[in-house]
């Protein structure tokens, strides 16, 4: 089954925040991902940098973290929650306001926007996560509940999916995205990032 790009985020089996994002494509599979300190990138890979001159949706910043909240998105709206939630904005209203700020991408495929957020704190009463999406036919957006991980896709996937997330450490939660667990039944994989809190989020990248 083909879900375009999926986003996953909540807490694994241990208990621990995590984001993790894959990109699947059938139009655009040159791509890679890159991590920095405090955010991971989509990027065309060498030699196919002018393929953002047919789409310019296909490089985007896909994770970034402020004050210690992690965004993941499929696009570039993940800058601009995250710029909602530095000015102090609260994570629900942040995501929700970028999604109507931006609408689903206007491409050949109207390519959906997804999208969570997750706060890194373990405790009960001050954790707090939230899932969404939009489309050209509806906004979605969704608390993660405190214990739960859950997945979004572009296609198929629209509303979010419970998953039992067994990666305990930022590499395996990239690569349990990508191609393992019950993700691995997704077909075209082609980059993932994944960040599990663990005193801080620290990204880890793969690309096939």
């Amino acid at each position: 089954m083909y879900l375009g790009r999926i986003v996953s985020a909540g807490m694994n089996d241990e208990g621990n925040p995590f984001v993790a994002y894959r990109v699947s494509s059938r139009s655009f599979p040159n791509r890679m991902a890159k991590s920095f300190e405090d955010k991971a990138a989509i990027i065309p890979k060498e030699g196919y940098e002018t393929d953002i001159f047919e789409n310019a949706y296909i490089a985007y910043n896909c994770v970034k973290i402020v004050d210690e909240i992690a965004i993941v998105s499929n696009g570039s709206h993940t800058d601009v929650i995250a710029d909602k939630i530095s000015v102090g904005m609260n994570i629900k209203d942040g995501l929700t306001l970028s999604f109507l700020a931006m609408d689903y991408e206007k491409d050949d495929y109207n390519t959906p926007r997804i999208a969570a957020v997750v706060k890194s704190d373990t405790d009960e009463d001050n954790y707090e996560g939230y899932i969404g999406i939009v489309t050209d036919k509806k906004i979605l957006v969704e608390e993660i509940k405190y214990g739960e991980a859950v997945f979004i896709s572009t296609y198929e996937c629209q509303s979010p999916e419970k998953v039992v997330f067994t990666a305990n450490d930022s590499k395996s939660a990239a690569k349990l995205i990508l191609n393992e667990g019950e993700f691995e039944q997704f077909t075209n994989p082609v980059a993932s990032v994944g960040s599990v809190f663990d005193k801080g989020w620290k990204m880890e990248s793969i690309n096939l």
